[in-house]
């Protein structure tokens, strides 16, 4: 069920009539004004004003207090975990989900001036993620393909992008789709194909415990969709680059 503020709300003043209000209940607001999604996987850095992450991160702190104190830990009297509170609200904003609360990297396109339209593949990229059914690690390898189109990116700005991409929580499949549009954004290639290889905690760590399964997904747009013997290549140099590692 979707919350909304109530009418005694000050927006100017970020009050209720009865005392300050938090500020991802502002920031909910301001979302839900917008007509903006914020599901797990979406990135809300534009909604944010200055100094508001601080001030999140603090509230996410306390919230982390509260969760420590509910399962019986002494974190008055434990040294261990004294600070942990801090750290994690740290970690979420600014480390495992920061492709949630930070902007897109600065990533420059250039002109294809030699025209090229030959494929070529950048990987494995190490990804990092976390399920968003438990909010345990998601870790693995990505390629990206690339049949050039007008414009193109530098190698290691594949790796930026993924890495943002992949900062926050996701289930896999969405995860490859969210990547893919955002490389078409920048890039607009001809073809794409984008493949992932990653293992999960939900199954390793908690569960069914399967140490050795992994999940292999991938998305191909453009000429590799449509051109066979293209797609074919693509899977091939990536197996090419698999047998280098």
């Amino acid at each position: 069920m979707t919350s909304t503020l109530p009418t005694t709300f000050n927006s100017l003043e970020n009050t209720f009539d009865t005392g300050p209000v938090p500020i991802s209940t502002r920031l909910r607001h301001r979302l839900q004004q917008a007509g903006a999604s914020f599901l797990a996987n979406d990135n809300l850095a534009e909604y944010l004003q200055e100094g508001e992450l601080d001030q999140l991160e603090l509230e996410v702190a306390g919230k982390v207090r509260e969760l420590l104190r509910s399962l019986v830990i002494d974190i008055d009297n434990d040294h261990n975990t004294e600070e942990t509170a801090e750290r994690v609200a740290r970690m979420y904003l600014h480390e495992v989900f920061k492709g949630r609360y930070h902007k897109q990297p600065k990533i420059a396109s250039f002109p294809n001036v030699k025209e090229l339209d030959e494929i070529y593949t950048v990987g494995p990229i190490s990804v990092r993620s976390a399920c968003s059914h438990h909010l345990v690690p998601i870790l693995g390898n990505c390629w990206v393909g690339i049949k050039p189109g007008e414009r193109v990116i530098g190698l290691s700005k594949f790796a930026r992008i993924a890495d943002w991409v992949f900062s926050r929580p996701h289930i896999q499949e969405e995860a490859v789709m969210i990547l893919a549009d955002e490389i078409e954004k920048l890039c607009e290639p001809k073809g794409l194909g984008i493949v992932v290889k990653a293992q999960h905690y939900c199954m390793k760590w908690r569960g069914v415990k399967e140490p050795q399964t992994s999940m292999v997904n991938s998305v191909v747009r453009g000429a590799f969709r449509h051109d066979p013997s293209l797609k074919q290549e693509f899977f091939e140099l990536i197996r090419q680059q698999e047998s280098l590692l």
